[in-house]
């Protein structure tokens, strides 16, 4: 499972709820009716003008918002980002490899640094006892270190674990840089020993819209020794009228970044895609028109072709920056073992081939309801698969939907539904979810996120008060809630959690 730091049974202590991946259901650590308190302390310190310090110690994130939940219909992993301020800050700077993410950009390519590794095991909380981070830069060079201590975890057996980060990048030209990165932990989850990470990368820019991407990486993990090694070389022009995208990637069987997250492993990737995007002057209602192709083509390394994407795509923005999409995708999977994609629905060892097509329409942002409304239809595996979605991108990831009701009072709905019939058998995923935000001041606010997921059963609900009464100095009051909808009549509560929290900037 991957944390969701939203908050837990008692009142200041280190909380989360946690995602499960394969049930992508959220819970709390099991505790009732417990009562309890505990002080951390977070100092900073500007080393140089350019240099920042920060220290952490017995760190609570019982007032990050709760995840949004995802639907996840492939046999990969999903991604969740960070939201625990400590890691967000500074973030980018821990960044490697260059390129863009997503489904057709580098979201293949391992992160080599995913701080949401530090903190969990097995699905349950790890005390983070200590941290401290190095960031800025000294010249032309970048710099980022970061090293956490955790705790003992006694359900699971984890022992106490150091993680550390070691980033480096020195500008070159105008717009280019080389860099390097370490990442280890003391304590390996494959083995006795530690696991580290190295690489090297070198982000190359000419011009204003063309960019190299390259990097190459190697692990070194217990019991993982051979094909250990991750390369990549992409080249990309973004220009506005064409577009051209070309990258091989690989990344080796055993490859195995242990505070990095990777979506899938043993593959070599060979990517392709061209762009013509026209503005036409004499149709005043449009700005651009967009003609894409791309192909998608992933073995793995004894050269069995898994993975096969071959899609068209078309495109309209409109003057008033609304946009309309139409996609055709031609798929291959193969599936070396079986996939169980439900509870109790497996897709049997092969190849299958299938295509499908999607149009989606997106509200400007200067609408009071904007968003991203899209609907698909087309062969999925053994059978076919109707998807309708609003407010949130492929994958599950939330794109950005509003409906503004006041200047002060605005929800952020977001809809999944996706009916899919197999040869196997038939089923259906459901997810709601709702984030209302009341801005009371410009210094207080009330925010509720409501997440009802039919695949799970599950109906959740985060509710924060955050008020900062001077500055810098915060008051959060957080309540936590989730529910088993199987139950008759009205949804069982699972479990509850109210925390209070408050923080003081001193300045010295």
């Amino acid at each position: 499972g991957i944390e969701v730091p939203d908050g837990g049974p008692s009142i200041e202590i280190k909380p989360y709820a946690i995602t499960d991946l394969t049930t992508n259901r959220t819970t709390v650590p099991e505790v009732s009716n417990a009562f309890g308190g505990d002080v951390g302390l977070d100092l900073k310190y500007n080393v140089t003008q350019n240099l920042v310090t920060d220290l952490t110690v017995n760190t609570d994130f019982a007032q990050v918002e709760a995840d949004e939940q995802q639907v996840n219909l492939t046999r990969f992993s999903l991604f969740f980002p960070e939201k625990r301020e400590f890691f967000l800050e500074n973030q980018g700077l821990f960044g490697f490899g260059g390129g863009r993410t997503g489904p057709f950009g580098n979201g293949n390519a391992p992160v080599l640094f995913y701080s949401r590794r530090i903190g969990l095991q097995d699905g349950r909380e790890v005390p983070m006892q200590l941290g401290g981070r190095l960031t800025g830069r000294i010249g032309r060079f970048s710099l980022g270190v970061m090293n956490v201590q955790t705790g003992d975890e006694p359900v699971t057996g984890t022992r106490a674990t150091n993680f550390s980060v070691v980033r480096l990048k020195r500008d070159l030209l105008r717009r280019s840089s080389i860099g390097m990165i370490f990442t280890g932990r003391s304590v390996s989850t494959q083995g006795t020993g530690s696991s580290e990470t190295y690489g090297l990368d070198g982000t190359f820019s000419f011009y204003d819209n063309l960019n190299i991407n390259t990097y190459w990486a190697q692990t070194s993990t217990p019991g993982s020794r051979g094909d250990d090694v991750s390369y990549r070389a992409q080249l990309d022009y973004s220009g506005d009228r064409y577009g051209v995208e070309l990258e091989h990637l690989i990344v080796g069987d055993d490859f195995n970044p242990e505070v990095g997250f990777l979506r899938r492993d043993d593959f070599e990737r060979s990517f392709g895609s061209f762009r013509f995007s026209p503005r036409p002057q004499s149709i005043a209602a449009i700005r651009k028109l967009s003609w894409e192709g791309r192909f998608d083509y992933f073995a793995n390394r004894a050269g069995v072709v898994e993975t096969r994407l071959a899609q068209g795509m078309f495109g309209i923005e409109f003057e008033n920056s609304d946009q309309f999409n139409v996609e055709y995708t031609q798929s291959y999977e193969f599936l070396e073992k079986p996939f169980e994609i439900a509870s109790d629905v497996t897709i049997p060892v092969g190849g299958y081939s299938f295509q499908d097509v999607q149009t989606s329409f997106e509200f400007g942002r200067q609408r009071r309801v904007s968003g991203r409304l899209s609907a698909q239809h087309g062969g999925f595996y053994s059978g076919t698969k109707t998807s309708v979605e609003f407010g949130v991108g492929g994958g599950g990831f939330r794109g950005g939907s509003r409906l503004e009701l006041t200047p002060r009072l605005s929800v952020e709905p977001g809809l999944s539904l996706n009916w899919i019939d197999l040869a196997e058998s038939r089923f259906t995923t459901q997810l709601v979810t709702a984030r209302t935000t009341y801005t009371v001041t410009p210094l207080m606010f009330v925010s509720a996120l409501l997440q009802g997921n039919a695949s799970n059963n599950s109906l959740g609900a985060n509710i924060r008060f955050r008020w900062e009464y001077q500055p810098g100095s915060e008051l959060f009051v957080v309540y936590n809630e989730q529910r088993d909808t199987l139950t008759p009549r009205f949804p069982e509560l699972e479990n509850r959690a109210f925390i209070i929290k408050v923080n003081r900037l001193f300045r010295f």
